[in-house]
C-alpha cells in the first residue's frame, strides 16, 4: 500500500530527534509528544501542517533520554557542524489531543519510547502543565532523500520548510506498520485519551 490522502503533499519537515524518527519509520511507536520550541511565538507550538517529512535532529545525549534506539546506533557530531539532511521518512497526522492530566501521560507510556523522566520534565516545563500528544501514521521513503543542510533548518523551532523535490519520494511512500498494528495503537490511545 502506498501512501494515499485526499490533501495535496506537503514540504514541510517536522524536526524531532533522530532515533525518534526512525522509531516511527521502523514502525516502533506511532505517537510524537510535542511541548514546543523557543522559536515557537506567543502562541505556543501547534500542528501547522496535516502532513510533513520527519526531519531528524541530531541530539546528541538522546540515546539516554529514550527507552528504545535503533540498531546500530552511533552518536551524533555537534548539529552545528552538520553539512547535509538524510530523511527517511513521512507522516500524516490523524489526531491530537491537548493533554492536561499527568495520570493519561503515565497510561499511555507503553506507547511510546521516551523515559519518564523526561516526559515529565516536559510536561511540567512551563507554567501549563501540558504535553500535546499527535497520533500520526509514519510512511517509510522508498529511498533515502538526502540534500544539504541550511542554516535556515537550525534553531530550536518545530517546523522548516524543505525542498519540494522530495514530494515524489513521499508520494511513494509505504505505511511503517500494516493497518492491524496502527489500529490497535490507535485504539489504545484513544481509549485513555478520548476519541474526539
Amino acid at each position: 500500500m502506498i501512501l494515499k490522502t485526499d490533501l495535496p503533499l506537503s514540504s514541510a519537515g517536522f524536526k524531532e530527534w533522530a532515533y525518534v524518527c526512525d522509531s516511527l519509520v521502523q514502525g516502533v511507536q506511532s505517537l510524537i509528544l510535542r511541548k514546543g520550541g523557543i522559536h515557537e511565538g506567543r502562541g505556543g507550538f501547534e500542528w501547522k501542517h496535516r502532513q510533513f517529512f520527519l526531519f531528524p535532529t541530531w541530539f546528541h545525549t538522546q540515546s539516554e533520554r529514550l527507552t528504545w534506539s535503533p540498531e546500530g546506533a552511533t552518536s551524533f557530531p555537534p548539529e552545528e557542524e552538520r553539512t547535509s539532511v538524510d530523511i527517511d521518512g513521512y507522516a500524516t497526522l490523524e489526531q491530537v489531543w491537548k493533554v492536561t492530566d499527568w495520570a493519561q501521560m503515565e497510561a499511555i507510556a507503553p506507547l511510546h519510547i521516551w523515559k519518564e523522566e523526561i516526559v515529565k520534565e516536559r510536561f511540567v516545563y512551563d507554567d501549563e502543565s501540558c504535553l500535546h500528544v499527535a497520533l500520526v501514521r509514519a510512511y517509510k521513503l522508498p529511498e533515502r532523500w538526502s540534500f544539504p543542510y541550511s542554516k535556515s533548518y537550525g534553531g530550536c523551532r518545530s517546523w522548516v520548510n524543505l525542498p519540494e523535490e522530495g514530494l515524489a519520494l513521499a508520494a511513494a511512500a509505504v505505511p511503517a506498520m500494516n493497518d492491524e498494528a496502527w489500529n490497535e495503537t490507535a485504539g489504545k490511545l484513544r481509549a485513555v485519551l478520548g476519541d474526539s
